[in-house]
């Protein structure tokens, strides 16, 4: 008890802060489009049941539709063809203990500015560690580029050949699985994958590789400027939805003065 009493005074006293990496969930905010003939997620949108008027005098509640995959949302296993038959692999199956997790913040918003095809490489990764140390087990790696940051006009980057937003390489997710058995992978564009993922091999590596792994991702973070490169405990606990293949949630941040 001596570890979560020191934690919770940590919080009353400010020695911890809680970082918000969440985006707020609306209308206007964008979502993944695919090309034709593949089907599309849902837009979050949303009615009012009542807001204390006849229909409630009491109360405000709303009804809402969004799909798995629409804001700062959790990649599962099986939302990729290559995590189908991982065990557990579904946001309510997965073990709760996975819902918490230490993170690794690689700084990667000077390359991303000046392209924003950047690809993340073993290379960038290993100059990280120089300065920080070697990510360890289980963590989460979040690739910071403050594309969170970005007007929505801006956000997803659409040209006539589609997204350009940078992510990481095909070599890149395969040292983090391989040599650093990372727990998942986060960034702050609107998929763990860059805009041209269908370009390399294997297209989508960071979907493809993560999920046949067992590992998650996240994705449409913000705020990530607001962590130090390592030290951060990370709370991302999707919807407990029926064979989810993913979930909005509100993912939290840990961070020590």
């Amino acid at each position: 008890m001596s570890l979560l009493t020191e934690l919770v005074r940590g919080l009353l006293d400010g020695e911890v802060a809680v970082v918000d990496l969440t985006h707020t969930l609306s209308e206007d905010f964008p979502t993944l489009v695919l090309p034709e003939p593949f089907g599309q997620t849902a837009a979050f949108s949303s009615e009012v049941i009542s807001r204390y008027d006849e229909k409630g005098v009491a109360w405000y509640w709303r009804n809402f539709t969004v799909g798995e995959h629409t804001g700062t949302h959790f990649d599962a296993p099986a939302h990729w063809i290559s995590g189908r038959d991982v065990p557990d692999n579904t946001v309510d199956t997965m073990p709760p203990r996975d819902f918490i997790a230490p993170v690794c913040v690689i700084d990667c918003v000077a390359p991303a500015a000046a392209d924003p095809d950047f690809l993340l490489t073993p290379h960038h990764i290993e100059q990280w560690e120089s300065a920080h140390g070697c990510i360890p087990p289980r963590s989460w790696v979040f690739m910071r580029t403050d594309w969170g940051l970005r007007s929505r006009d801006d956000y997803t980057n659409r040209r006539a050949d589609g997204a350009h937003t940078p992510g990481p390489s095909a070599e890149a997710v395969r040292f983090l699985i391989e040599e650093r058995d990372i727990f998942g992978f986060g960034t702050e564009t609107i998929g763990t994958d860059c805009g041209q993922a269908h370009l390399l091999e294997p297209a989508y590596p960071a979907h493809t590789l993560l999920h046949g792994a067992g590992r998650y991702g996240l994705q449409c973070l913000t705020g990530l400027n607001q962590l130090p490169a390592t030290g951060a405990l990370v709370i991302a606990a999707p919807l407990k939805l029926m064979d989810g293949s993913g979930s909005p949630l509100r993912v939290l941040a840990l961070v020590p003065r």
